[in-house]
């Protein structure tokens, strides 16, 4: 080889390492801010990943993703967000809970953000309207606290013997207000004692008040403190052998009677595509907000049996899983 040749070998060499960094450093970064840890999260962050594969983007080869778990500690999630805007990454996808998407907002009016919520994210502040959101801001809403009257029906179907009903809720949850107007519906024909509860403590004392009425059964609103506190909840309804239904199915997989709420799975691939979109160039107030249109009914069959209640077969029909 002639020297010059080997100049050039041994110069395109040194090179290629630097221009794989550079090529890696142009490499656009989503951040994924959630207000829960990986572990309970990781069929949803796969369906967010999805989502992504839809639009053309995969993890590690055209696109990378930096995870800021709060661990259940919402009041972590402005520090978070915070970090991931001083990370300059391209785009933040705030699934699951609405304080995520707020302590987002709060944090960057220039990069896009997309939510998911069961609120309703104007009245939140999130965006201006369904159709033209504006600003950075767009995503997906679950209709999860406009459920509360059809949750409160399917108890009575399972539990037909209970004659009194409450509904566990938090005094400043975002979605409280929502659910107990669903529950003053003229056609329920039903009085609904409303328990409230912030902390651990307060759970127990008014499970066990419910519980010294006789024939009870409970609702949980939905809330991401008492989803974060589901294995007490559950503890608690097993217990004194109380009749509850609840709004996400993690309750029903450690063992609560039964959830009915939105499809999480299609939600996070619905905020994976919208991700997708804003990183090939579409402004979030192009995107109008979408509603989620898919809703899962989960009985835990092994639960029923232990509080003595048949699944009917209609019930069985109606199921989108059944927890043996």
């Amino acid at each position: 080889m002639k020297r010059r040749e080997f100049i050039g070998v041994v110069a395109g060499a040194a090179a290629w390492p630097l221009a794989a960094r550079a090529q890696q450093a142009a490499m656009p970064t989503i951040g994924f801010l959630h207000a829960g840890s990986p572990e309970p999260n990781v069929n949803l962050v796969a369906a967010f990943r999805k989502g992504l594969a839809k639009t053309g983007h995969v993890e590690g080869q055209n696109v990378a993703i930096e995870f800021r778990w709060a661990a259940e500690h919402d009041d972590r999630l402005p520090e978070l967000a915070a970090d991931l805007v001083r990370r300059r990454v391209v785009v933040i996808a705030a699934p699951g809970t609405t304080q995520a998407a707020l302590a987002a907002k709060a944090a960057t009016a220039a990069i896009p953000i997309v939510f998911s919520t069961g609120g309703d994210p104007v009245a939140l502040g999130l965006v201006a309207s369904f159709n033209h959101p504006g600003g950075n801001v767009t995503g997906i809403v679950n209709t999860s606290a406009g459920l509360a009257a059809k949750r409160l029906g399917l108890l009575r179907q399972l539990a037909p013997q209970a004659t009194h009903f409450a509904v566990l809720v938090t005094r400043d949850g975002p979605l409280t207000s929502t659910t107990l107007k669903d529950l003053q519906a003229p056609q329920l024909e039903l009085h609904v004692d409303v328990l409230y509860a912030s902390n651990p403590g307060e759970i127990d004392t008014a499970i066990a008040k419910l519980a010294k009425n006789g024939r009870a059964a409970l609702m949980v609103g939905p809330d991401a403190f008492l989803t974060n506190q589901r294995k007490q909840i559950v503890a608690l309804t097993a217990q004194y052998a109380l009749p509850a239904v609840y709004s996400v199915r993690e309750f029903a997989e450690v063992g609560g009677l039964m959830s009915y709420g939105p499809n999480f799975v299609n939600t996070y691939e619905q905020v994976g595509v919208y991700t997708g979109s804003i990183l090939k160039g579409t402004k979030p107030a192009e995107l109008p907000v979408e509603q989620s249109t898919q809703f899962e009914l989960v009985i835990n069959v092994k639960t029923a049996k232990a509080l003595g209640l048949p699944v009917s077969d209609q019930l069985v029909a109606l199921a989108d899983e059944l927890v043996e």
